[in-house]
């Protein structure tokens, strides 16, 4: 069993148009179980991401000053991100944000936490809503979520100085979901399914934070499977 992914439905509810101009061209940088957070299928040495039992409630200055929540994972739950680069700043921060959302977005599902702090932080408007659901549907289902997942081919097109959109695919293949109570990790072959093409939209706030505003997720899709 792979691990969820965002429920179309609501994805749907106000991002077709979107969808469509953000595959229409890009800056070419380099309810069931089943995972979807919403990344350059490159051959980028995978590294983990920090791995320490989850504290959402906390927080910490980071390089640009922000003070954001302060996020981490359980050593079982791993993102590697390759080709998530840029020189443009605004892009580069942007790429940041949507790394930081995804992390959250695991922190929140692996802590069982319906109130983090971090979500809100890195979600707005549809997206927000979506990922409330998509969290509370493990909370409610009693799972979680564990292994490595690999997210690659990041694309981003700026559409002004406080929006943007990013399109990018992940690697499901290593990653599962995992019951709660008894521990199974409910493990599948790995298919076309196993890779999920991400279409999303980041809005800076006022607090100068790149915020995913809308988030959609499509399993098997060609541009993402070898």
């Amino acid at each position: 069993m792979q691990r969820r992914i965002l429920p179309t439905a609501i994805a749907l509810t106000a991002t077709t148009a979107f969808l469509l101009t953000a595959c229409g061209g890009g800056g070419d940088d380099s309810t069931s179980h089943d995972k979807a957070t919403g990344a350059d299928s490159g051959s980028a040495t995978p590294s983990a991401s920090p791995t320490s039992s989850v504290s959402p409630s906390s927080s910490s200055s980071s390089a640009d000053g922000i003070v954001r929540p302060k996020v981490t994972l359980p050593a079982d739950v791993h993102n590697v991100y390759e080709g998530w680069t840029s020189n443009d700043p605004a892009e580069a921060a942007a790429l940041a944000d949507a790394k930081r959302r995804i992390e959250a977005t695991d922190a929140a599902i692996t802590g069982d936490d319906l109130n983090s702090e971090a979500i809100p932080f890195y979600y707005t408007g549809d997206a927000l809503l979506g990922a409330a659901r998509w969290i509370k549907g493990y909370t409610d289902d009693d799972y979680t979520v564990t292994g490595t997942t690999r997210f690659y081919n990041p694309q981003l097109t700026k559409y002004s100085t406080s929006a943007i959109g990013l399109i990018y695919c992940s690697d499901e293949g290593k990653a599962f979901d995992k019951n709660r109570k008894t521990g199974k990790v409910e493990k599948t072959a790995v298919t076309k399914n196993s890779y999920v093409f991400y279409n999303t939209r980041l809005d800076k706030n006022k607090n100068g934070i790149w915020q995913t505003s809308k988030l959609i997720g499509m399993r098997g899709e060609e541009k993402c499977t070898p």
